[in-house]
C-alpha cells in the first residue's frame, strides 16, 4: 500500500515559480482590460434578454412566467455583482492615491 502525503495549495513551489515566464505591466493590462470588457459584455447580455423575455411576457407570447423571474433575477443579480467589484476597485484606487511615496 502507497500513502502520499496532503500538499497545502498554499505552498509555493520554487521551482515552477521560477519556470513560469515574467508577465510584462503592458500584457497584465490586456488580460485584464480583456477579462473586464468580456464581464461587462455578458452583464448586458443579461440584461438585453431580461428585456426581451418580459416585453414578450407582456405581450402574451411566452407563457412560462418562471423562466422570465429566473432570468430577470439572473440580471439582476451579475449587475449588483458588477457595482460591487466596481466599487472595490474605486475603493482601493482612492486608496493607493492616499499613500504617500
Amino acid at each position: 500500500m502507497n500513502i502520499t502525503g496532503i500538499q497545502s495549495p498554499f505552498l509555493i513551489d520554487q521551482a515552477a515559480n521560477q519556470s513560469k515566464p515574467k508577465v510584462t505591466p503592458a500584457e497584465a493590462q490586456a488580460t485584464f482590460k480583456t477579462a473586464l470588457s468580456q464581464a461587462i459584455k455578458d452583464v448586458n447580455e443579461l440584461q438585453k434578454t431580461s428585456a426581451e423575455k418580459t416585453e414578450l411576457l407582456t405581450k402574451g407570447e411566452i407563457d412560462n412566467l418562471h423562466d422570465v423571474m429566473i432570468t430577470g433575477q439572473k440580471a439582476s443579480i451579475t449587475l449588483q455583482a458588477t457595482v460591487e467589484v466596481r466599487n472595490k476597485v474605486v475603493e482601493a484606487y482612492q486608496e493607493i492615491m492616499r499613500m504617500q511615496v
